[in-house]
């Protein structure tokens, strides 16, 4: 798994006793993103699909609308003391005509891998506009099929099967097909990664599509699956109040506690069919 874990010994203390192993962490380190030499953000994240990542918060952002809009992307300018590429710098040049992001967009402070808008220049901002409305899409989605995606996601986080330390993001057609799944130590740059695969792929806007994720549904991934055109996003836990008002605002649909057999349906309750029996 190259450095997506890393190798540490810990002292496990039982009822049975103590003894000492090593044990497989989730690395994190920070990646800087550049557009055109110039910095742009820094995110505490899972080394892996960084260019997923990237592709994805700039989508998530704003700043671009396809992939063509990225003509190039290296790593560069990130050395360890031995002289090797650390590859914790990634570069990416836009492509002709694309204009630059704003200030808004830049982090006056790193993200963490716990937040994604820490820092934002203005909150005035963070509600960035989309031009792929979810309102727009008329897929449904059948209630059997959300309740199958918490084990469907689970069953594909390979790393946090060693680990147990990382949010897991899957995008699912609306019959339960798995697109992809990513990993990280922040939900946020989980979320970036499988937008940025989809980006990649062509396959935005995400029409017809859950996005899964592993822990609760923030304003912020709210945000993200909206500026992706994805038309629901579910969580096993809790949403928040402006993330419920977003996909309310939206036209999207937005699950939370969705564990076992039920859920709580926040917004857009329209697109889930195979509940009317269980309405009262």
């Amino acid at each position: 798994m190259g450095r997506v874990t890393v190798r540490r010994p810990v002292v496990r203390v039982r009822e049975h006793g103590v003894d000492r192993r090593p044990d497989a962490l989730a690395a994190e380190e920070p990646l800087e993103i550049r557009i055109e030499g110039k910095p742009l953000a820094v995110t505490m994240r899972t080394p892996g699909h960084d260019v997923e990542l990237a592709h994805g918060f700039l989508l998530t952002e704003g700043v671009i609308t396809s992939a063509d809009d990225i003509s190039t992307a290296r790593y560069c300018d990130s050395v360890d003391d031995t002289g090797r590429n650390t590859y914790n710098v990634l570069d990416l040049a836009l492509a002709p005509g694309v204009a630059p992001p704003d200030d808004s967009v830049e982090r006056r402070f790193y993200t963490t891998s716990s937040c994604g808008v820490c820092g934002k220049a203005s909150l005035d901002a963070v509600r960035t506009r989309t031009v792929f409305s979810p309102a727009d899409d008329p897929v449904t989605i059948p209630a059997d099929v959300l309740f199958g995606l918490p084990d469907a996601l689970r069953a594909a986080q390979k790393v946090f099967d060693s680990t147990g330390g990382l949010h897991g993001a899957g995008l699912f057609r609306a019959d339960g097909t798995l697109l992809a799944v990513r990993e990280d130590v922040g939900r946020h740059n989980a979320v970036d990664k499988v937008v940025g695969h989809a980006l990649l792929s062509g396959a935005v806007p995400a029409a017809g599509t859950v996005l899964m994720v592993s822990g609760r549904a923030s304003f912020e991934l709210t945000q993200k699956a909206v500026m992706a055109g994805i038309p629901a996003l579910a969580a096993v836990s809790a949403p928040s109040s402006l993330a419920a008002e977003m996909a309310e605002d939206a036209g999207m649909t937005l699950v939370g506690f969705l564990r076992g057999r039920s859920m709580n349906i926040y917004a857009g309750a329209s697109r889930v069919t195979g509940i009317e029996a269980q309405t009262r």
